[in-house]
């Protein structure tokens, strides 16, 4: 698939060298048509360096969270929470907008910040009930804190929850105004649930206040929704949306898809595909400030899915056929591994150095002797995916428990460097079939397989590089499909995009902002980011 003559080249690069190559840096003894598919690709793609929300609204401000309202953030989400914000409150000043709707709210981060440092009204979205609930209580103890410090008695607002599986745009429509009908005092604290889709409602109602809709990385078509309510919806006069998760949008589908949008991209009959769509959440500059040891890792995952299909479709063609999806094997075995290495650092006293050890010091036993097979420890639990899951993990053979004394894992003399891929290799393949439901048999020869394919392994990590180059010039391509969607609505709706926070802090950093022309328009200064820029 891939000039034979660029992974020839590129098999031989350092490791640094192919972690720079998705943000466009070419190395002169490359051949020129490698330069040229790098360069050409990253010309095409959007500006993603954080400018401040002051060049693109001079009258925003963005406030500092304090300790109480950032509670239960990381550092990354505390970023997003302070610069979003800002912006929303701008923009819903310059509309007359007293009411903000969080779509997709999660655990309502964006909603309080809204509610507590903003003082607008805030009906947050989710989902889940969970979600909601831990909203409420969240809010509940950030109002008793705010209270506190309030000298003369001051009526705080709280978001408003409303738990809704929102499965179309006119189902988004018709609960956001559901929620704000007639709805001119302060927000209390309500759960509302709602898993049917809702006919959108027609007539508009003059007691519904101004509305802004906002989206803190709100996945897949659900991002979608809220351009189609923005421009459908008399009420809602502006919106600000970070997008994520793009594999998860639907595409080539009879009714309202979630790409493409615009009559533009819709006329180039372009097809991405889940596999490139997987590819627009790849961030060039997560790969350049990756560590040469947790490259070499990555390279390591993708080299055990690729043989993982290979174990499918030999033994398991009929699943194979169905392009699987495993779930976030390889984020997993990464805290297994890093798990493992703070465990034992600490344990020597070296908790300052969490390098990663050699494949002897990862499979030694503590008397010194290399492990026949793993086990599981007493009360093992498989991880939950969750990006953000603080819960204890164990080895991926846990998963399956004894059954892994089934597989044929081949002779024992394999030697030192094959047997720590090897083995990294069969606790990943033992939970991948785990998680989709097969069960072993008992000529499953792992090893063999690994044999077959551990030649073409050093091809990974270039042909990653190659596909992660492509990542932003395809997030581009989706970002400009809605962009031109509200810039075909005409000359009443002002469209842009603006690279709102630290692409290296967080890599999905592109805001799209728009607002209808129905008074004085905004005057922002060069924050604009056009289709032909």
């Amino acid at each position: 698939m891939v000039d034979a003559d660029w992974m020839e080249c590129l098999r031989r690069e350092p490791v640094e060298s192919l972690l720079m190559l998705p943000s466009g840096c070419v190395q002169d003894h490359w051949p020129s048509s490698l330069q040229e598919f790098i360069l050409t690709a990253r010309s095409l793609v959007l500006p993603r360096e954080q400018k401040s929300p002051q060049s693109f609204l001079p009258n925003s401000r963005v406030a500092s969270i304090g300790t109480v309202l950032a509670q239960g953030m990381n550092s990354k989400k505390k970023h997003e929470i302070e610069a979003l914000s800002g912006i929303v409150d701008a923009i819903a000043r310059s509309r007359g907008a007293k009411t903000v709707v969080d779509v997709g709210s999660g655990q309502g981060y964006l909603a309080q910040a809204l509610s507590f440092e903003y003082q607008l009204a805030v009906i947050a979205i989710d989902a889940s009930s969970h979600h909601a609930s831990v909203t409420n209580t969240r809010a509940e103890r950030i109002k008793k804190h705010y209270a506190a410090k309030c000298v003369e008695k001051q009526q705080f607002k709280v978001p408003r929850t409303v738990t809704c599986h929102v499965l179309s745009s006119d189902t988004l429509a018709a609960v956001t105004l559901d929620a704000c009908q007639d709805d001119h005092g302060e927000h209390i604290t309500e759960t509302n649930n709602c898993n049917q889709s809702i006919p959108q409602i027609e007539q508009p109602n003059h007691s519904i206040p101004q509305l802004v809709l906002a989206g803190l990385h709100a996945c897949g078509d659900l991002s979608v929704n809220m351009l189609r309510v923005f421009v459908s919806c008399e009420q809602v006069q502006a919106l600000v949306s970070v997008g994520c998760c793009y594999n998860l949008l639907s595409e080539d589908t009879d009714t309202c898809p979630g790409f493409p949008i615009s009559k533009a991209a819709k006329s180039s009959k372009l097809v991405l595909g889940k596999s490139i769509r997987d590819l627009a959440c790849q961030s060039a500059e997560r790969w350049r400030n990756l560590t040469k040891e947790m490259a070499l890792q990555n390279f390591d995952i993708h080299a055990f899915r690729a043989a993982f299909q290979m174990v499918l479709e030999k033994y398991f063609p009929e699943v194979s056929r169905l392009s699987p999806s495993i779930g976030r094997q390889g984020k997993a075995l990464r805290r297994q591994r890093l798990r493992k290495v703070m465990e034992s650092h600490l344990a020597m006293g070296k908790a300052d150095d969490l390098s990663y050890p050699n494949c002897k010091e990862q499979h030694m036993n503590t008397d010194g002797s290399l492990p026949t097979e793993p086990t599981a420890p007493k009360g093992a639990v498989e991880c939950c995916s969750n990006e953000l899951c603080t819960g204890d993990t164990y080895s991926t053979s846990a998963v399956v428990g004894s059954s892994i004394s089934r597989v044929n894992v081949g002779p024992s003399d394999t030697n030192l460097d094959e047997c720590c891929k090897f083995t990294l290799f069969k606790d990943f393949t033992i939970s991948g079939l785990g998680r989709l439901g097969c069960g072993f048999v008992e000529d499953v020869n792992l090893l063999e397989i690994w044999k077959d394919v551990q030649h073409f392994t050093e091809f990974i990590g270039p042909f990653w590089c190659l596909r992660a180059a492509l990542g932003p010039l395809v997030e581009t391509y989706i970002l400009l499909d809605r962009l031109l969607f509200l810039q075909e609505q005409g000359s009443a709706v002002e469209a842009s995009l603006f690279p709102l926070f630290d692409p290296a802090m967080s890599p999905r950093n592109m805001a799209l902002v728009a607002w209808k022309l129905t008074g004085d328009p905004l005057e922002p200064s060069h924050g604009f980011v056009r289709p032909w820029a």
